[in-house]
């Protein structure tokens, strides 16, 4: 095994594991702590109603993961199979999980695919290709989204954070969060699907500013990688692009009306238009997280969940938030933890082991 394959499966480390989830269990406790005199939560009444709807959130959980796995082998057109797919995945999001949620999984999800057979341009086409997704999904939706909901009730109102001498509140950071991703969503299309030398040469040219320079090597081979990139996906039909894209939603939509039906189990019913605006608040909240330094956001979202979804999440029994946001992170962020602890080995012996056992073989 290489330095590089050393370096990138160090990722699975224990130490890895255990920092995130110090983090998130520490910021989870010390919220239960302050906030249990505000709801009793021994009078939490569990009906058939609640039931449901905690299985819709499950239902949703499923979904999202059905949908990138679909995904994931449409973009390797097939050459994947389902066992598989669930595989690169799992792995996928345990990586996210483990990493700083500006870095996020992408440097071992092209390693994960290369060992898959693909080839190093083929896995760095996908893994770029997944991104541009993703971020084009959210700047069609938030807008959409925004529109249905109201922005009258969208803003929210919370304790600013000092950072580099600046006091911010919470929206300037979603604003800020937004303004980036959709200069990187603009950059990648405009360097994928429209002129990727001429996209190359624009990182070239940025890199040459004084304080820049030092990333002018990872730029060049980001836009060598783009160069790939579109090479790869230049005769892909519009079927190909509407199916990845119809998945991308599919597991998009899931991963925020998760939290929908879960609120829905522990403090009532909602109508529409509040439903569409905690929609609206998770598409916000995402940009936190998503430019979070902690590993898979833990700690910030716990944090932030009660400041975006708090005023919905109020029963009978008083201010029920902490206590979701707690079986949130335990749905969507704790499960590829485990998962990926168990997978990993198997994957390990498929790649490496049974590579191995075939050269055996064919020596004889």
């Amino acid at each position: 095994m290489s330095s590089t394959q050393r370096k990138i499966l160090n990722i699975f480390a224990f130490r890895r594991i255990i920092i995130p989830v110090a983090i998130g269990l520490a910021v989870i406790i010390y919220m239960i702590i302050r906030d249990i005199s505000k709801g009793n939560l021994s009078g939490l009444n569990w009906t058939w109603n609640a039931a449901f709807y905690f299985f819709c959130s499950l239902l949703m959980l499923v979904l999202r993961d059905v949908g990138y796995i679909y995904r994931i082998r449409l973009l390797t057109d097939k050459a994947l199979n389902w066992r598989k797919s669930f595989q690169v995945i799992m792995l996928w999001e345990f990586a996210s999980s483990v990493t700083p949620s500006v870095v996020g999984g992408s440097a071992f999800a092209i390693f994960i695919l290369a060992k898959e057979k693909l080839g190093a341009g083929r896995s760095t086409a996908i893994v770029i290709v997944t991104a541009l997704l993703d971020e084009l999904f959210y700047l069609i939706m938030l807008p959409l989204v925004f529109l249905i909901a109201g922005f009258d009730r969208l803003a929210i109102v919370s304790n600013k954070i000092h950072m580099f001498g600046y006091s911010v509140g919470t929206m300037g950071i979603f604003y800020m969060g937004y303004a980036f991703i959709s200069i990187l969503a603009l950059l990648l299309a405009y360097g994928v699907l429209i002129n990727p030398a001429g996209f190359g040469w624009l990182l070239d040219k940025l890199t040459n500013i004084p304080f820049l320079k030092r990333f002018k090597r990872d730029a060049r081979m980001m836009g060598n990688q783009v160069i790939e990139t579109s090479v790869e996906l230049k005769d892909k039909p519009v079927k190909y692009w509407a199916k990845a894209f119809g998945a991308t939603v599919i597991s998009w939509t899931a991963r925020f009306w998760l939290v929908n039906f879960l609120i829905m189990a522990f403090a009532g019913t909602m109508g529409w238009a509040d439903n569409m605006l905690v929609y609206a608040r998770q598409l916000m909240m995402w940009v936190i997280m998503l430019i979070s330094p902690t590993p898979g956001g833990s700690g910030i979202a716990e944090y932030f969940f009660p400041i975006f979804l708090r005023e919905f999440i109020k029963g009978p029994q008083g201010d029920l938030s902490t206590i979701v946001a707690l079986f949130w992170r335990l749905m969507t962020y704790y499960p590829y933890l485990v998962l990926g602890a168990l997978i990993l080995p198997l994957w390990l012996r498929r790649v490496y082991l049974g590579r191995k056992l075939i050269r055996f073989r064919k020596t004889r």
